[in-house]
């Protein structure tokens, strides 16, 4: 099937100038949607005060968590719509599209009423202080209230990545961050509507990202455009979509709720330490883009060649890949251990906010060069159509390693530096892992 208008056929062309310009839009459209929370996170820290930076910081790992599952759910979804796309199903395509939507408002329904549900209660299960309980609460409730929209809008974006179109996604993006930041200057600032005012600029944000990219699928005639008598749940393409997703969707969510007990360590300490976690965890998130850019890049690669038949050219992709991503991940340690502080004081001027946010991020730094592998792999194995094996890579890391590092530690010294290490040591470990994984499963699939 030939490639038009915004989509990209990968199975032709250059290699690596291919991956550069899929990956640029998706590396600065990602920029842009952690803006919505970056964004919160500075007008809290310098219009609120530290108690409301500490307070989203409480939040985002258990709104990571809950929203995890369905993340996996759309990258399976993805993941079909590439292969078919390489292959010239347009019926598959189409089938999968619509499935896809219709499965994401009803999940979004769940997720929702779960997360308000359960607010204050998730927020004593980590050990949320006294202090940063109430805001920490607001803020959470109200970005449940909205978590249709960002879902709808992860769904659309997700679909015109499977057929190669990084660009109009990063253009929503753009402009609902921009329209994110007036909100919450004008919401917090001028209205004084404190940590509220920010959870409402992202809901408003998110619900014009979600209208924007439904209004690009119905638009289009391309075989994954969305018309609304052909919405419904096809079982045999949601089963697909499962077996693709599920893995990995459980992979996400329950990452996240070990990170939550991570958060629960940091929640120990003082507020401080919580807002310099907090604004770490931010710059952090930043530094992360470029490699699940790469990634991202490589499982649509992958996904479409499988789907073509060009293994070897699929196998090639992801070496470049990995060059490509170690290449960018030198730069960013390179930068970020020389304007550490410069960076956490954009969140917080307070003394010891900055103290605690500079360590954890320059003890992360020294390991990004090694974390970028483990995106860059786990995506080639889940574009060839295996999703549980990374998942079990990174569960085994992130979730059974940290919890049993920290649980040693901790009660080895009183000190943050084992806490401030559980993240590299497990990025590491799953780094090593996930290549030896993805060896092991080339040889077994490719005898040869």
């Amino acid at each position: 099937m030939a490639a038009r208008n915004s989509s990209t056929d990968m199975t032709q062309g250059g290699i690596t100038p291919l991956l550069i310009k899929f990956a640029m839009p998706l590396l600065v459209g990602n920029i842009f949607q952690q803006m919505y929370n970056t964004v919160d996170s500075f007008v809290v820290g310098n219009f609120v005060g530290k108690e409301a930076l500490a307070a989203i910081g409480a939040t985002a790992m258990l709104i990571n968590t809950l929203i995890g599952f369905f993340s996996g759910f759309s990258t399976g979804g993805s993941i079909l719509i590439s292969q078919f796309f390489g292959a010239g199903n347009s019926d598959a395509v189409s089938r999968t599209s619509h499935t896809m939507v219709v499965s994401t408002v009803a999940m979004a329904v769940i997720l929702t009423a779960a997360g308000i549900s359960l607010n204050r209660l998730m927020l004593d299960a980590i050990s949320t202080p006294p202090d940063v309980m109430d805001q920490a609460a607001d803020y959470l409730h109200i970005y449940f209230e909205g978590l249709v929209f960002l879902m709808l809008y992860n769904m659309g974006s997700g679909i015109l990545r499977a057929v190669g179109d990084s660009r109009r996604p990063l253009y929503i993006l753009i402009l609902t961050s921009i329209l994110n930041v007036a909100l919450d200057l004008t919401f917090v600032i001028l209205l004084g509507m404190g940590i509220k005012g920010v959870a409402y600029a992202t809901l408003i944000s998110q619900a014009v990202s979600a209208v924007l990219v439904l209004a690009l699928l119905f638009k289009t005639d391309e075989c994954y455009g969305l018309k609304l008598r052909s919405l419904r749940i096809d079982l045999t393409y949601f089963r697909k979509i499962l077996v693709f997703g599920l893995p990995g969707g459980l992979q996400l969510s329950i990452t996240f709720l070990s990170n939550t007990f991570v958060q629960s360590y940091i929640n120990k300490f003082s507020s401080d330490a919580i807002a310099g976690w907090t604004a770490f965890s931010k710059i952090d998130n930043f530094c992360l883009l470029p490699m699940q850019s790469v990634s991202l890049s490589v499982t649509t690669f992958v996904g479409q060649n499988y789907g073509a038949g060009m293994i070897a050219r699929a196998k090639k992709g992801v070496t470049v890949s990995a060059l490509l991503s170690m290449a960018i991940s030198l730069v960013v340690m390179i930068l970020t251990l020389a304007f550490c502080e410069p960076l956490i004081s954009i969140f917080s001027k307070e003394s010891s906010v900055i103290y605690y946010g500079t360590y954890f991020l320059r003890t992360a730094a020294f390991f990004y060069l090694i974390r970028c592998l483990n995106q860059v792999y786990a995506g080639a194995m889940r574009g060839l159509g295996n999703a549980v094996l990374p998942t079990l890579v990174l569960l085994g890391s992130f979730v059974l390693f940290r919890q049993i590092y920290l649980a040693a530690a901790t009660r080895l010294t009183e000190s943050f530096f084992p806490v401030a290490l559980a993240y590299p040591i497990g990025w590491a470990v799953c780094s090593i892992a996930m290549l030896t994984a993805y060896r092991f499963y080339l040889r077994k699939k490719f005898p040869g």
